[in-house]
């Protein structure tokens, strides 16, 4: 099966409101691998690794956010992926 790997970037009300440990679930749910983390600039970043449509799920999932969230919009990077991960973590 191949990997794919996204670079997200997450606009809006996103930190504070639990957005990455939101992340983290989902995303381990789907038996994806990478990480999160709030960027310095006030948006949260995510690294997403596996198979395309768990991946493509992923940033859907990104588009929408917690409840308590509110996403402006979603940037996303498409790179190769390298199998550097063994789980998702949240980083900080």
């Amino acid at each position: 099966m191949k990997m794919i790997r996204v670079h997200v970037f997450i606009f809006g009300d996103v930190i504070g409101v639990g957005f990455r440990a939101w992340i983290s679930h989902r995303a381990k749910n789907l038996g994806l691998t990478g990480w999160v983390r709030n960027a310095p600039v006030g948006i949260v970043e995510a690294v997403f690794e596996g198979p395309k449509e768990k991946v493509e799920e992923m940033i859907e999932l990104c588009r929408k956010g917690p409840e308590v969230s509110w996403v402006e919009k979603i940037e996303t990077k498409w790179e190769e992926a390298t199998g550097e991960f063994i789980s998702f973590d949240i980083r900080v």
